[in-house]
Formats: C-alpha cells, sequence, structure tokens
C-alpha cells in the first residue's frame, strides 16, 4: 500500500493494518483516532487484534507481576504494560512489559512516551508470533534493546534472547531450568514453573538486592 498523504483537520483518522508512514505521521494519526492499540513496525501499520485471557492476558499478567517483584526493592529500575514505545523514524510499538533504568538508553519524552531502547522487552506472542520474532524483533535488535524474551503462548514455549555483537543470542536454561538476565542481576526466571502457571514459584525465585 503506498504511504498515506498528510490528513487534514476536518477529515475522520482511520488507522488500518497494512498503512504505509513514518513514525511521526502515525503518532499524529493514533493519537487522532479512536484505535485503542496499534503499532508501527518498520513503516507498516499494524492494528490489534481482541486478545484473548488465556493466550495473553494471563500470561502477561505472571511476567508483570514477575517483573514488578524484581523493582519493588530496585530504585531506579522502572517498568511498563502496553506504553508506546518511539524507537526511530518507522517503528513506534506498545510492548506487553518494558524493564529499564532511570539515566539508561530508554528515556521519556516531554509527554511521558518511552524513546530510545530499553534494557529488557518482553512480548506475548500468539496470533502476532509472526512479526514478534521478524520485523518487530529486528527493530529491537538493530535499536539496542539488550534483552528480547517472546512467550509463545500457543506453543507453550518461551524465548529468551541478549543482544552480542549486535545480534540476539538465545539463552538456554541453566541445570535448575533457570534463565537469569544478564543486564538486571537476580531477576531469574524458572521457565518451566512459568509454563505450568506455578507464579508463587516464578515469584519466588526472584532474587533480592545484594545486602537485603
Amino acid at each position: 500500500m503506498a504511504a498515506l498523504p498528510a490528513s487534514s483537520a476536518h477529515e475522520v483518522v482511520i488507522l488500518e493494518s497494512g498503512d504505509r508512514m513514518s513514525q511521526p505521521e502515525f503518532h499524529r494519526r493514533y493519537c487522532a483516532s479512536k484505535v485503542t492499540r496499534a503499532e508501527l513496525i518498520e513503516g507498516v501499520v499494524y492494528v490489534s487484534s481482541p486478545l484473548r485471557l488465556d493466550v495473553h492476558g494471563e500470561p502477561e499478567a505472571d511476567l508483570g507481576a514477575w517483573v514488578s517483584q524484581y523493582r519493588a526493592s530496585r530504585p531506579g529500575i522502572r517498568a511498563g504494560h502496553n506504553a508506546t514505545l518511539i524507537l526511530d523514524s518507522d517503528n513506534e510499538v506498545q510492548p506487553d512489559i518494558v524493564l529499564f533504568r532511570v539515566g539508561g538508553s530508554a528515556r521519556l519524552t516531554e509527554d511521558g512516551y518511552i524513546t530510545g531502547a530499553p534494557e529488557m522487552v518482553i512480548e506475548i506472542a500468539a496470533s502476532s508470533r509472526s512479526i514478534d520474532l521478524g520485523d518487530k524483533m529486528r527493530a529491537y535488535r538493530r535499536n539496542g534493546v539488550r534483552e528480547y524474551i517472546v512467550w509463545r503462548a500457543l506453543d507453550s514455549e518461551l524465548d529468551w534472547f541478549v543482544l552480542r555483537d549486535a545480534e540476539y543470542a538465545r539463552l538456554a536454561p541453566d541445570a535448575e531450568g533457570v534463565i537469569e538476565s544478564e543486564v538486571f542481576a537476580g531477576l531469574r526466571l524458572p521457565v518451566a514453573r512459568l509454563l505450568a502457571g506455578d507464579l508463587a514459584a516464578v515469584l519466588a525465585a526472584v532474587q533480592p538486592p545484594p545486602g537485603d
């Protein structure tokens, strides 16, 4: 689809999947539209479908609780759910979860949107699997997101990538079935327990800061 012309002040603003535009034009249209969730990925608009509880809502809630458990005792760490993240001129996304350090690469605009690269991005992938592991993953890698987690809910699998030499390498669980972040010390995830729905075990795996 060809790039869309700028809209006038009087026209009804519509965003549709497949539209092509720049990030500034997407942001302006998104703010003026009635769409509740849309993303610009590599210059292409994606408008989200309704989300199911079992393959998106609960997985996001569980990983959100895990992230919140970690940052609760660590000043200077911020997190968010579905917050707008402006990566570059072709990408404005709404990750399911972001985790970042104050003073790091990610920062807030005057309007309160995140810009730059958070240290960690988490996506729950169901129907969006090919996008989350395709164009969106490439955009995160190119912009320097250091750790990227994708919970493939329909496959009951979790992928944890870490940025090394400008490429994403997959992290594997250790002998105890746990993956620990290379960026956030003590952020440990027992993958099998997460996939089994054992939230108590997931939260218990998070280590307190040294000295606590």
